[in-house]
């Protein structure tokens, strides 16, 4: 695993965190779908690159 994976990972499970915490502010819900569509794309991309997909 080098480094980038690792910081697409991390920011993904931060993007993560924050869209449950937005939702429990009631924050609107186009803030929290944003959020939730990043995280997914920041922990997909560390996935395919960990297993070597995306290079």
């Amino acid at each position: 695993m080098n480094g980038l994976s690792t910081i697409l990972i991390v920011v993904g499970l931060f993007l993560l965190g924050g869209m449950y915490s937005f939702s429990k502010q009631k924050m609107p819900k186009g803030v929290i779908v944003l959020l939730g569509l990043s995280s997914a794309m920041c922990l997909a991309a560390g996935v395919m690159r960990i297993q070597g997909l995306w290079e």
